[in-house]
């Protein structure tokens, strides 16, 4: 099927049922193998476990001109402009399809898409990169260590879950920029902010939607889970703890109006806008939900410290 008929199929039909068979009918990219980081095959090369976040849903327009344009448990953004858009993250390598078909379905254009910015560097996030680039022509914009990752689709070695995820295609042009820097196509101003702890190179992006005089500070945060490979321990790499702590901090204080998270149900996105869509705006529209998912995030690495020094203690006390 073409793009221009997938989209009228899906103007009629909006469901998560449509955007499924319209990705089937269109992914040359369904079959695709994974590896894991550093070349060596997976255990199941078909990724068995990434089905769940290949489950579709129906664009949602958040607020304004944002819109959820992802899969039910894999986010992606998408920002809009008359001047052109910004996508946020690119999900899995067989995300890109769906991802496509849902801006069709939310009624754009994919080749308007100026630029991709990303979360952080992992295959469940940046996987789809790629080939969304190659569909789109859009720039791709990252902070330095996520930049060196995305261009060679293996993570590095000083990413706590290294030894556990899979390789993605690398993306060939990657532009770099630093921490505070603010993206721009036309109107759009998004703002990079460095919030390293799940992987070093963790990028939070904070931008204004406005519907006329209603404007809401949009955030989306960074995975915050103090997860890692087998052998990795935080409280070994006491650097490591230390900028985890400087980005819980950052995203605490940000101007909250809207929190996305790259995984939705880590801000119960799905909740919170069936309560928007139910007549109270109030869940959705939340100044506090930066601050206490920063205070999640702090507590869970406070009880992943806890059980590595414990761990150490009876250690230590095997004869």
């Amino acid at each position: 099927l073409s793009g221009a008929r997938v989209a009228r199929i899906l103007r009629v039909m909006r469901s998560p049922a449509a955007l499924l068979v319209a990705t089937l009918l269109a992914s040359p990219l369904g079959a695709q193998p994974f590896t894991r980081s550093g070349g060596r095959p997976a255990a199941d090369t078909t990724c068995g476990g990434c089905v769940d976040w290949l489950v579709p849903h129906a664009p949602v327009r958040l607020h304004a001109n944002t819109w959820y344009v992802g899969s039910a448990s894999l986010s992606a953004l998408l920002v809009t402009s008359p001047a052109g858009h910004v996508l946020l993250d690119g999900g899995l390598p067989r995300s890109a399809p769906l991802i496509l078909a849902s801006i069709r379905a939310a009624g754009f254009d994919p080749r308007d898409v100026k630029v991709i910015v990303n979360s952080h560097a992992h295959f469940d996030h940046a996987g789809g990169i790629a080939a969304l680039q190659a569909a789109t022509g859009a720039e791709v914009v990252a902070l330095p260590w996520s930049a060196r990752v995305i261009r060679r689709g293996i993570t590095r070695s000083d990413d706590p879950q290294a030894a556990t995820h899979f390789d993605y295609p690398g993306v060939a042009r990657v532009r770099t920029i630093r921490d505070g820097d603010t993206v721009r196509v036309g109107p759009l101003a998004l703002v990079a902010h460095e919030t390293p702890g799940h992987t070093p190179g963790g990028t939070t992006w904070t931008w204004r939607a406005c519907e006329g005089a209603d404007c809401v500070d949009m955030v989306y945060a960074d995975s915050q889970s103090p997860i890692s490979s087998p052998g990795f321990r935080y409280s070994s790499t006491p650097a490591a703890v230390t900028s985890f702590e400087r980005g819980l901090a950052r995203i605490a204080a940000l101007p909250c109006g809207i929190l996305v998270t790259p995984h939705p149900s880590a801000a119960r996105l799905w909740e919170r806008v069936a309560a928007r869509d139910a007549g109270d705006a109030a869940p959705l529209r939340d100044a506090t939900a930066c601050r206490r998912y920063a205070d999640d995030a702090r507590a869970a690495l406070a009880a992943r410290l806890a059980r590595e020094r414990a761990d150490t203690v009876r250690t230590s006390r095997v004869p």
